[in-house]
């Protein structure tokens, strides 16, 4: 499974996943022109069959209107540290590698 974090994540997050996502980037760390728009993210994601991990609503309204993929996880939690925001996402990877593999939803909100 690809994760990509989107901008508003810290790419720190990536060694404090990667035991729990086998392929995890960082917006600004692929090949999309910088700043990344979040169309450009999309269509990213999309073309490497990526669940995107943000807490951008923008997102949410792709998801609803473009349908998946690519599939994505919308962050409700505010603001938190790295640390914190690695502990929620450990603690839901089971959730988010469910939602790779289910061809029905395309959309995971963690709160």
């Amino acid at each position: 499974m690809k994760i990509l974090l989107d901008a508003n994540i810290s790419f720190k997050l990536k060694n404090k996943l990667s035991s729990h996502f086998f392929d995890i980037e960082q917006v600004d760390w692929v090949d999309v022109a910088q700043p990344a728009t979040d169309i450009a993210i999309w269509e990213w994601a999309k073309s490497k069959n990526a669940v995107i991990i943000t807490n951008d609503d923008d997102f949410y309204n792709f998801s609803n209107v473009y349908g998946f993929p690519p599939k994505v996880v919308l962050l409700r939690t505010g603001n938190q540290s790295t640390n914190s925001l690695a502990e929620i996402l450990i603690k839901h990877s089971a959730d988010i590698h469910h939602l790779y593999n289910d061809d029905e939803t395309g959309l995971l909100e963690i709160y």
